[in-house]
């Protein structure tokens, strides 16, 4: 029995697990979540989530971040990690940005526009039931749309939100451009934690109208990117380029996008949690100038408390705690 994943191609969290498969030559099946396949899918599934891993023994695991630490560990080359501790941290701190930061990027512009509500709503209602007749299809996007475009509010999508997170999108594609020219991955000949996490959310929002087309005019080293992330190979040597010639052009996405406004949000949201809050505001950006509401979502606080974990695991690293001063990302991560 070859290792089984349940999933979407509409889903970053999806492709992610994929790619990361297909780079490390595991066997596997990939099986579009489908209605005809949904008594299987809820056999294993703990939860009514994508991607599900079934494994040859017949467990399961679900949550791209989990299945790829376990694979991993059972398939250790070639390692996604940088082998400089500081920049093997950096990795796994973009990761995480990319999960749960990045995905507000790609489900804003996925459910603000008509256009985008009516492509993916198609794609949808296609690979629940790719057989059905096209007046069946076109009833339940109608029906996805409506559920999806009053669902925007779980990523803190709103009209107060709106311009953060289009800005956040275009600086953080600029960074990403600049970066990413002549580099064939983020870290260098191999991809990365980051480079799976940040190119599910990426891919997913090239593929839709809006978003795909701001990447495709602006950024045609990210295009290359994603095109090579859809199965990625080591390139020469596979080699980790040293951090000197990489922070460069990584300290401002870490600066402007992770210590500006993914951690200080995370952080807001997770005390709000704590609290039993049903609503909170915090201020975001370098000058703390840019008002965010929105209910808050216990998985994001999981979520800080494990690179929370993982910042204290590598205490001690002097160079790492300098570059996270720097960016403005340490006080966040020192909880």
């Amino acid at each position: 029995m070859t290792h089984r994943i349940f999933g979407s191609t509409i889903s970053p969290y999806s492709i992610k697990v994929r790619s990361y498969f297909r780079y490390k030559g595991i066997p596997h099946e990939w099986i579009e979540r489908s209605q005809a396949h949904l008594e299987e899918f809820q056999k294993y599934a703990k939860l009514p989530l994508i991607p599900l891993l079934v494994m040859p023994d017949d467990s399961s695991l679900q949550d791209s971040t989990p299945i790829i630490e376990k694979m991993e560990a059972l398939h250790p080359e070639p390692s996604i990690h940088p082998s400089d501790p500081t920049l093997a941290f950096v990795s796994a701190l973009l990761e995480e940005f990319a999960d749960e930061w990045g995905n507000k990027w790609m489900f804003h512009y996925r459910w603000a526009a008509e256009a985008d509500q009516q492509s993916t709503g198609a794609r949808i209602a296609k690979g629940m039931l790719p057989d059905a007749d096209d007046e069946t299809r076109a009833g339940i996007a109608a029906g996805v749309v409506q559920r999806m475009v009053g669902r925007v509010w779980f990523v803190g999508s709103s009209p107060q939100t709106a311009p953060i997170i289009e800005s956040s999108f275009a600086e953080g594609l600029a960074q990403l451009e600049l970066h990413l020219s002549g580099r064939a991955y983020l870290f260098g000949a191999r991809p990365s934690f980051a480079d799976f996490g940040l190119w599910g959310q990426v891919y997913n929002a090239w593929s839709d109208p809006t978003a795909g087309a701001i990447i495709r005019d602006s950024s045609p080293s990210v295009c290359t990117w994603i095109e090579r992330m859809l199965d990625p190979k080591v390139e020469g040597d596979g080699s980790w380029e040293e951090a000197s010639a990489l922070l460069p052009t990584l300290e401002p996405l870490l600066t402007n996008q992770v210590g500006a406004l993914f951690l200080p949000w995370s952080d807001a949201n997770a005390k709000a949690i704590e609290a039993g809050d049903e609503e909170f505001t915090t201020q975001l950006g370098i000058d703390g100038s840019q008002t965010w509401t929105q209910k808050p979502q216990k998985y994001h606080a999981r979520s800080l408390k494990a690179i929370r974990a993982k910042y204290a695991e590598a205490s001690g690293n002097a160079e790492l705690d300098d570059l996270l001063e720097r960016t403005g990302c340490r006080s966040w991560l020192a909880g």
